[in-house]
């Protein structure tokens, strides 16, 4: 009854000892396959312009995709064309003079730019909530779109202007206060920006005198004088305020000294100033003004280091990068409609893209590699950019007219819009990386001692 199973096994040993000894593989012969044109006809795959599906295509097909962008262009352009070529080094080979070929393993010398495709890092998907989490009603907020009346603290108190008076908003409490009033007729506030310790605000007004206020004690500081017209910008460095005017001047004071007392005076715009902004390391102001000039200052230098001509209209938009040193973006206004960027080390534009409207205001993420531009006249929305690839992240809609006004809050995961349908809207716009975890080290001084 074993001996249909041991012939099995004895059987089954004469072949495995012939198949030793004549050193035979059972290799399939591929060479009638079209290989590149099943690959790039295929359909019904789900990931067909992965990243895994690039890299395929380049060590397949000899492509040369580095994005996944590129991946998809190539795979219409080959499907209508035709054009297929595989490379050689791919191929399968069968039996050869009666030897075998080695096989070519495809990814032995993976070329640059798979290397590239392999770099690459799938971003997370963010869901970014399609409308503002709080709406306030800003009676009186000018339509203008010279002025800044909107800028939130390091200490989480908004300060927006509202006709002849300036009002605080507390973002921990909701409490609403009236810090002062101009009591003079048709002295309007004009331009506000708070102290880089969030106690002190400077308030600009429309017959040229800048005030300087303590938030908390609700008193007036000081009250500088020197413009001759409106004043529509403010930028602090420090205990130095710098203010632009409608007089084309940019006065430089320090707020602790006499009133009369002027640091710098700049002239180097031919209308009115209506943006400026220090870089992070306080050594460059940009000034922006209606001459559709961008202008780059250094401290201990009256002229300006570089003048900007490129844009078309006024340059109220202006916004240091946080990440890259000497690296500042602009937006220009209705005739111009350009989002622009700048090398100021050596004195060269960088990228442009065109908006398509007006560009109020813009601000870069402090955590990550993106900015906010808000609009208005044709486009009254918020949109968000990543750099330096300038894709658009997500629009938000809401205001019904332009929005004129932007500031972040002191995380900079949000920011508050000011239109001119006089509401003031709060969105979440950034995302907050958590820092890098130390890793644990018998090394690491600073460890918990257990």
């Amino acid at each position: 009854m074993f001996q249909p199973e041991y012939e099995r096994r004895l059987l089954q040993g004469c072949v495995e000892e012939s198949r030793e000894q004549l050193d035979l593989r059972c290799i399939p012969t591929r060479a009638g396959n079209q290989w590149a044109r099943n690959f790039a006809l295929a359909t019904g795959s789900s990931s067909e312009n992965s990243a895994y599906a690039c890299l395929l295509r380049n060590e397949f097909l000899d492509t040369k995709i580095t994005s996944l962008d590129q991946c998809k262009q190539s795979t219409n352009v080959q499907a209508q064309t035709g054009d297929f070529k595989v490379r050689e080094e791919t191929r399968v080979y069968g039996f050869a003079n009666g030897g075998l070929s080695p096989l070519r393993t495809p990814f032995a010398n993976i070329s640059e730019c798979s290397q590239r495709l392999l770099s690459i890092s799938k971003r997370p998907t963010r869901r970014f909530p399609r409308l503002p989490f709080k709406i306030l009603d800003a009676p009186e907020l000018q339509n203008d779109f010279y002025l800044n009346l909107i800028d939130w603290s390091s200490e989480s108190s908004l300060v927006v202007g509202l006709g002849c008076s300036a009002y605080l908003w507390s973002a921990v409490s909701g409490q609403v206060t009236r810090l002062c009033d101009f009591s003079q007729e048709d002295n309007l506030v004009t331009a506000v920006s708070w102290h880089g310790g969030g106690r002190q605000v400077a308030i600009g007004t429309l017959s040229g005198h800048v005030s300087i206020w303590d938030a908390e004690k609700q008193k007036e500081l000081n009250r500088l004088d020197g413009h001759l017209g409106r004043v529509t910008a403010l930028a602090w460095r420090g205990n130095s305020l710098a203010s632009g005017s409608r007089d084309r001047s940019i006065l430089e004071r320090d707020f602790r000294c006499p009133p009369t007392h002027i640091t710098r005076c700049l002239r180097g715009h031919k209308h009115e100033v209506c943006g400026l902004q220090w870089s992070p390391n306080q050594r460059y102001l940009a000034s922006g003004g209606n001459d559709n000039r961008l202008l780059v200052w250094t401290e201990n230098w009256p002229e300006p280091i570089y003048a900007f001509v490129q844009h078309k209209a006024v340059v109220k938009a202006l916004a240091w990068s946080p990440h890259k040193s000497g690296l500042l973006a602009s937006g220009g206004g209705t005739a111009d409609r350009c989002l622009r960027f700048w090398n100021v080390l050596n004195g060269k534009p960088v990228q442009c893209i065109d908006t398509g409207a007006q560009i109020s205001n813009l601000a870069w993420a402090r955590d990550s590699a993106e900015l906010v531009t808000t609009h208005g006249q044709a486009l009254p929305q918020v949109i968000v950019w990543r750099y330096p690839s300038l894709k658009q992240v997500v629009r938000l809609s809401g205001h019904t007219q332009r929005v004129l006004y932007l500031a972040v809050s002191p995380d900079s995961e949000s920011i508050v819009t000011g239109g001119a349908d006089e509401t003031l809207r709060f969105w979440t716009v950034f995302s907050k990386q958590k820092p890098p975890k130390a890793p644990s080290s018998v090394l690491n001084l600073y460890q918990c001692i257990r």
